[in-house]
């Protein structure tokens, strides 16, 4: 295909989530899509001129409603004329209520270097997610990542369902596996630019949100990553990009975390790795030293951990960015690449604060086959796949121990997806119930010494 009309078209990296469908006049609120990692290559360079992008497109919302585990319906016969009355039966005594799975030892804000987590997504089916945390655990993989859509659990001030929360972050207890969970897609009663995924116009009601969520989860879960990609306008409310704002509210967000659950790991939003300087977009490395000004050059009360993303591209995870901006093929800029992470962990020394940890909170590579589809140019078989991944944790624990901690790749398959959705040929696992269909990544996952 032409790489360089496609890389034209496609001049950012869309790496979050599309956006949710207008509310109905029901109560309920709108289901939030769950996060998405779609990364798209561009090939001109990074003046501030704007640059031709392609909008993404949008990802079904899901309609169907978790179904129960067990449906257990009682049945009694009818007497007969003829049969005597009989004594009533005494009312059947209080089942006991299920007590909760203990709250797990506390592990502290350094975490070892690294550490093994998988994207999964738990929300609708209760079955399929139960199987997929015990498939991610018999990997021996640690930490799963899970979306907490704002608007799904407060759809009014004050006002939380949290049967789905309870549910995830119980059963991850129980499984033993530590959650990071993503936190944004603002209610409508916020602002923020909703639908779109926004921040609210007061940035306190995100911080009483998530003083309400530490409180009730205190010690449950372990790490919170505070909104998604901040340096593209569609994750920030259709505005441009701004470090100064997302500085503000992320310090909003630390501050009543930390108030619910000192122990709580606030980890900053990843970026999205992209070139492009506009309107609707913000190269990740410029955002992050942006930002880094805003915080007055030191993260205190921001972020305990910062977050990024890194996909792998056209290239194997060793490779270095200088090779791959010097070859338009591979994509001609540095962010084309895997060890991109190299290049923010510069930004954070250049600020002095080399000691706190990074979390790579999205990172895989694609297998899409699909002529058309924007991330093609950059596919790889699922044996490349299979290699990559693991040579990407292998690489890691050799260069950039101690401060890479969290690798949470993409993804454990959601059971609804199908071929022509482009999150599907990121995937380790195939689509499926009630049987597990993994890809080679999963084995060679499993396999891996960790």
């Amino acid at each position: 295909m032409n790489l360089g009309l496609t890389m034209v078209l496609i001049s950012t990296v869309v790496l979050g989530c599309a956006s949710p469908a207008t509310p109905t006049a029901t109560p309920r609120p709108p289901k939030t899509p769950k996060p998405t990692f779609t990364p798209v290559p561009e090939t001109t360079p990074k003046p501030t001129k704007e640059r031709a992008t392609e909008e993404p497109t949008a990802l079904p919302t899901p309609t169907q409603e978790p179904e129960p585990t067990s449906t257990a319906v009682a049945t009694v016969e009818e007497p007969t004329a003829t049969e005597a009355p009989t004594e009533t039966p005494a009312p059947p005594e209080p089942t006991a209520k299920p007590e909760l799975p203990p709250v797990p030892s506390a592990k502290g804000q350094r975490m070892r270097s690294p550490e093994y987590g998988i994207q999964a997504f738990l929300w609708y089916r209760p079955e399929v997610a139960s199987r997929d945390l015990q498939m991610i655990d018999a990997a021996g993989f640690g930490w799963v990542k899970q979306g907490f859509g704002w608007r799904d659990i407060e759809p009014k001030k004050g006002v939380f369902d949290w049967s789905r929360t309870d549910w995830i972050v119980y059963t991850c207890n129980e499984v033993g596996l530590d959650l990071v969970v993503r936190v944004d897609h603002q209610p409508q009663w916020v602002g923020g630019g909703y639908p779109t995924n926004g921040p609210p116009d007061n940035y306190e009601d995100l911080g009483d949100f998530l003083y309400a969520v530490a409180s009730r989860y205190k010690g449950r879960i372990r790490a919170y990553e505070v909104w998604n990609e901040p340096n593209l306008a569609r994750e920030w409310g259709g505005r441009p990009p701004n470090p100064g704002e997302y500085a503000r509210l992320l310090q909003v967000a630390y501050r009543r975390i930390k108030e619910a659950d000192p122990a709580a790991m606030v980890i900053s939003a990843g970026l999205s790795p992209t070139g492009t300087y506009s309107e609707i977009a913000m190269p990740d490395d410029t955002y992050l030293d942006n930002l880094y000004q805003a915080m007055q050059g030191s993260s205190a009360g921001y972020f305990d951990v910062l977050g990024v993303h890194g996909a792998g591209y056209k290239v194997a995870p060793e490779t270095d960015p200088n090779e791959v901006a010097s070859n338009p093929d591979l994509g001609g800029y540095r962010f084309f690449c895997f060890r991109r992470v190299e290049d923010l962990r510069a930004i954070m020394m250049k600020y002095g604060d080399d000691g706190k940890q990074i979390a790579l909170l999205e990172f895989g590579w694609t297998s899409d086959p699909r002529p058309d589809s924007p991330y093609n140019w950059h596919a790889v078989t699922e044996e490349q796949k299979a290699e990559y991944l693991v040579r990407a944790y292998q690489y890691a624990a050799e260069y950039w121990s101690p401060w890479i901690g969290l690798m949470s790749l993409i993804y454990i398959s959601k059971h609804e997806w199908t071929e022509n959705d482009e999150q599907y040929w990121w995937a380790i696992s195939y689509p499926g119930w009630p049987e597990f269909k993994p890809r080679p990544a999963y084995g060679a996952l499993k396999a891996m010494p960790k």
